[in-house]
């Protein structure tokens, strides 16, 4: 089935329209989502064909009503439509000048397994065998999608309330869409990040889990940040990355992402990547971007650095 060449007027744009895209990984909680969408205030439509989008889009154009906030949930439950969705999103901003936000949920494999063992339903994929195999088929389904997203959130630490505290604080902004820049520390040894976009390694770093006084400690005390900071090889790795993100960050915020989360790791992620994530928020914050930073592995990384 072909999108349909479906005419917009110019009436519809980007500010006067709010168009969010639900979709991801079946068990990430797409549901809380929803039911947060329209305590915001949008109206919310689940699991209708993409090719039915524009059609809709007109529909509340020429009803002269002010709904002008709209949530799409585009799941594998409709996967004989799924291959249109990209279509019809470049369709809708070329002729309407809507760029539909695309909210992807994911979660660990083991912790969709959990989920799914623990309602007892069956995975729309897995047919008759195991959730996981479906679960796998899904993630690369869905893999393409992932990268258009402009909003990932990883719910697998996530409860209800905090998915919606999330989504609440990134979609009740009134203003247009805002960049923003998430520095994230983590530890190899506890997994990498699976909503990062950009992944840095900095184990080739002088470590220091090996100095007996600093192990304790963490890339927040100043005795471990200047220890890690003060090498040649870190300064070089520093202003290489700094003149990266430099170069992209610009581009990102061009293509429309709303934010980029940079994920820096170490071995346990205690010392040598929260000390370099606490720095290039710095940097990052003092080019002019709304940065964050959060060491997601901090207090795990308690036995190496």
């Amino acid at each position: 089935m072909k999108v349909s060449e479906t005419s917009h007027k110019p009436g519809i744009t980007a500010d006067e329209m709010e168009i969010v895209i639900i979709t991801g990984m079946s068990g990430a909680g797409k549901t809380v989502a929803v039911q947060s969408f329209e305590d915001l205030g949008y109206f919310c439509v689940d699991n209708l064909p993409p090719a039915l989008i524009p059609k809709f889009i007109d529909l509340i154009e020429n009803s002269g009503g002010k709904m002008n906030k709209v949530a799409f949930v585009i799941d594998l439950r409709g996967r004989d439509f799924f291959d249109e969705l990209f279509e019809t999103i470049n369709l809708l901003s070329a002729e309407a000048d809507v760029t539909p936000q695309i909210l992807f949920l994911d979660a660990k494999d083991d912790v969709l397994v959990r989920r799914y063992k623990e309602t007892r339903r069956s995975h729309p994929l897995a047919g008759d065998g195991p959730p996981l195999e479906g679960i796998r088929l899904e993630r690369s389904m869905l893999d393409e999608l992932k990268g258009q997203a402009q909003y990932i959130v990883d719910t697998s630490e996530l409860k209800p309330l905090a998915l919606r505290e999330k989504i609440i604080e990134r979609f009740t902004s009134p203003e247009k869409q805002v960049f923003t820049v998430q520095v994230l520390s983590f530890g190899f040894k506890h997994g990498i990040p699976i909503d990062a976009d950009l992944v840095f390694d900095v184990r080739f770093l002088p470590n220091p889990h090996y100095i007996d006084h600093m192990r304790p400690k963490t890339g927040l005390d100043k005795e471990v940040s200047d220890y890690v900071l003060k090498w040649s090889e870190t300064k070089q790795f520093n202003d290489k990355l700094e003149d990266l993100l430099n170069y992209m960050l610009p581009h990102y915020k061009r293509e429309g992402k709303s934010q980029l989360v940079v994920a820096i790791g170490c071995t346990g992620g205690k010392h040598r990547s929260v000390t370099l994530a606490e720095y290039f928020k710095r940097k990052i914050a003092d080019s002019g971007y709304i940065t964050y930073v959060t060491h997601r592995d901090v207090e795990k990384g308690r036995k190496e650095g």
